[in-house]
């Protein structure tokens, strides 16, 4: 049964080798619990509680919830198969309620590290030197998108209000004020980039070639600046999104104000940076506990 379905995947619905592989590896993996539970159980008389009792095993055995999920996906999936071709009567896998996934923490780069990319790195004053230095701060300064990066025009800057207007997800728009040090930044990229590159664009961050940034082009300067200063697995613009939040709320700054300058539709989805304003947490406790300084 397991070799028919496997070879269903493969020939009628084109999984990839990699697939099959876990696919194949789950459902025999289950299948040797089950058999060594009791001999006599077969794939045709298994009920709900043998699945939870080996998913029970798994957590025991240190698997994450993750590893589990896609373990139970493949029981699920054979089952349906095996019902739909009559090799079984019913299908103990379908009720089965997958655990628990934690989300895993946004990784963020320390404000430290940030202070020393923008600050003691030594940026070159040629047209890629100012821009990538100006990409940077525009992140760390906004908490804009990727995509909202590389979709700014230069009518959505306004350097005289310090202000620049982005389209975020489902074409919403909004307003992100910017401080002093992005306005002076900005304003000497664009000094370069008028002298040293001919536009086809009105894109604000362009190639030397002056056109549109692309995406892989904007995660490279991202990525090799911030191998610079952090360890970090993830150094992706990402990374420089949750930096922003980050900081902002360890800087006291409401969750609300923060959801509205990412753009998160649900304030449920900003919830998720609270966890990093420990520090400003230990400074309240510092300041308020009669016994904190002793």
């Amino acid at each position: 049964m397991v070799e028919s379905f496997i070879n269903y995947l493969q020939y009628e619905k084109n999984y990839s080798p990699l697939t099959l592989r876990r696919y194949g590896e789950s459902l025999r993996e289950f299948e040797a619990y089950f058999r060594m539970k009791d001999d006599g159980l077969r794939w045709d008389n298994i009920d709900a509680d043998i699945i939870r009792d080996w998913m029970g095993q798994l957590m025991d055995n240190g698997e994450k919830a993750t590893t589990i999920c896609c373990k139970l996906s493949a029981l699920r999936s054979f089952y349906r198969f095996a019902l739909a071709r009559h090799l079984v009567e019913k299908d103990p896998a379908h009720r089965i309620q997958s655990p628990h996934k934690e989300k895993p923490l946004p990784q963020f780069v320390r404000e430290e590290e940030m202070n020393r990319l923008l600050d003691d790195v030594e940026w070159s004053d040629d047209f890629e030197g100012v821009r990538n230095r100006a990409i940077l701060m525009t992140f760390y300064e906004t908490g804009i998108r990727r995509a909202e990066l590389i979709g700014l025009d230069d009518g959505m800057l306004d350097l005289a209000q310090q202000q620049l207007k982005v389209t975020g997800k489902r074409n919403k728009q909004r307003i992100i004020p910017f401080g002093k040090e992005l306005k002076e930044t900005l304003q000497c990229y664009l000094k370069v980039r008028q002298q040293e590159v001919k536009s086809s664009t009105v894109a604000v961050f362009q190639s030397r070639k002056g056109e549109r940034m692309t995406q892989a082009q904007v995660y490279n300067v991202v990525h090799e600046a911030l191998t610079l200063v952090s360890s970090l697995k993830k150094r992706s613009p990402h990374v420089l999104r949750h930096t922003f939040a980050t900081a902002m709320l360890n800087h006291e700054a409401g969750l609300e104000s923060v959801q509205k300058l990412l753009g998160h539709a649900s304030l449920a989805t900003t919830e998720v940076y609270t966890h990093t304003t420990f520090e400003q947490l230990k400074r309240v406790y510092e300041k308020a506990h009669p016994r904190a300084d002793v």
